[in-house]
């Protein structure tokens, strides 16, 4: 299931080569039915996403029953467990602990001469949040969206998550959105939600940014309302990469590369390693696990497509493939890892040691699981509290001090060639 391929080989070079067209969002036919569906949600509004929520999730869904009432949320606790509940609220507050670290204050400085600059620190005031319900439960990715919002101080915060076939959201997704506050609740996902989300329909008021995890469609969605609202980023399939030596667990190795390979055909699961023999190991741990897991389809197809176990002849070169990769997740599974943590440039989230498994991320830690994938972590971040702020520059000139910089103003909109802005600073001194 695992290939393994030599280093500065044709085949590693092919392989790598691959993983860079990865998640490319170039597929023009499902571009085109994402603009139609956009088109349709902005002219026709609530009748159009119902009638394409209808047509891909639930047949009986009208126009009145896209939003979640009150006695829904009463039924989906009679549904769950408390043991659910209990993991939901430890997970929600882990999450929180950790985004409140990252907030951040408006600020005033006073410069020479009376000058006042500064930042005005404010959250958005409406977020539109979507995460995938129906094929795969991604009550986590709801957590990750939803919490930061929270903590930043947006005001109104909407989510979308398409209905099963008896109209109802999963009762899973809809305690997970209680249990954080969130009541505000639409039976839509797809592009139609992202399009409702965006432009307002009679009953979606629109937002200002919308965020969350979800398929081509919606990443392809997203692309196409961005300037209208803002999105967090456009997520490609998940991507781990482990960095491992000969000390490491073939069998902790082995279930974390499958953690990922199970979310679909098109993720990718790499093992780096300096150890051919370690390789094998990990391939033959891979093949035994897989036999008891359900998901065996996208294991096969993922490992087929975006697998492999690429051998190196040190960690310096392990260390320099992971940042061309640029990995969603990078797993250290070798001695000293955190004298190493330095040189990992490019990686979503890094994991240090056997006992921090990607999944531990996922769920429970604190840190957000919503990363850049595709090569974006060269220049992207994690989803954070700053995602959901905005900043406003104050700046205040007093008379002496703007007649200070008259001069180097009026020489540079000269040079530019925008005279008007020269003549803004000039007028203010003419009787003088």
């Amino acid at each position: 299931m695992l290939r393994i391929i030599e280093t500065q080989t044709s085949e590693s070079k092919s392989f790598l080569e691959k993983l860079n067209e990865r998640g490319k969002l170039k597929d023009e036919d499902i571009i085109r039915t994402v603009r139609k569906t956009l088109s349709d949600v902005q002219i026709e509004g609530d009748k159009a996403v119902a009638r394409y929520t209808r047509k891909l999730d639930s047949p009986r869904l009208s126009t009145k029953g896209l939003r979640v009432q009150r006695r829904e949320f009463k039924q989906a606790y009679s549904e769950v467990d408390a043991g659910y509940i209990d993991a939901i609220g430890r997970a929600r507050k882990n999450i929180e602990s950790f985004h409140l670290k990252q907030m951040r204050t408006s600020w005033i400085s006073t410069e020479e001469d009376g000058v006042l600059l500064g930042h005005l620190i404010r959250p958005l005031r409406r977020v539109g949040v979507s995460v995938p319900s129906i094929s795969q439960l991604l009550v986590s990715s709801l957590l990750m969206s939803v919490v930061p919002a929270i903590v930043a101080g947006v005001d109104e915060i909407v989510l979308c998550m398409g209905p099963m076939r008896n109209r109802q959201i999963n009762p899973h997704m809809l305690v997970a959105a209680a249990e954080c506050g969130v009541d505000e609740i639409y039976k839509c996902g797809g592009a139609q939600a992202v399009a409702a989300m965006a432009y307002g329909t009679e009953t979606i008021a629109p937002v200002d940014k919308i965020v969350g995890p979800g398929n081509l469609y919606v990443q392809l969605a997203k692309k196409e309302v961005y300037g209208h609202v803002d999105i967090d980023k456009i997520a490609g399939p998940s991507e781990i990469l482990v960095i491992a030596d000969g000390t490491a667990d073939p069998d902790f190795v082995g279930a974390d590369l499958i953690s990922q390979a199970e979310h679909g055909a098109e993720c990718s699961a790499i093992l780096v390693t300096t150890s051919l023999g370690f390789a094998e190991q990990v391939k033959g741990a891979i093949e035994l696990q897989a036999q008891t897991l359900p998901r065996q389809y996208e294991l096969v197809k993922a490992f087929e497509n975006y697998g492999a176990a690429i051998v190196v002849n040190d960690i310096e070169e392990a260390v320099e493939i992971a940042n061309h990769i640029a990995p969603e997740h990078v797993e250290l599974h070798i001695e000293n890892p955190l004298d190493w943590i330095g040189e990992i440039r490019n990686a979503g989230a890094i994991f240090i040691g056997p006992y921090s498994p990607e999944a531990v991320g996922d769920y429970i830690a604190g840190p957000n699981h919503i990363l850049p994938t595709g090569t974006a972590a060269r220049y992207a971040s994690p989803l954070n509290v700053d995602d959901f702020l905005k900043k406003t520059s104050i700046i205040s000139y007093t008379k002496t001090a703007l007649e200070k910089v008259t001069p180097d103003v009026v020489k540079l909109a000269e040079v530019e060639g925008l005279e008007g802005h020269a003549a803004a600073m000039k007028i203010r001194f003419e009787d003088e």
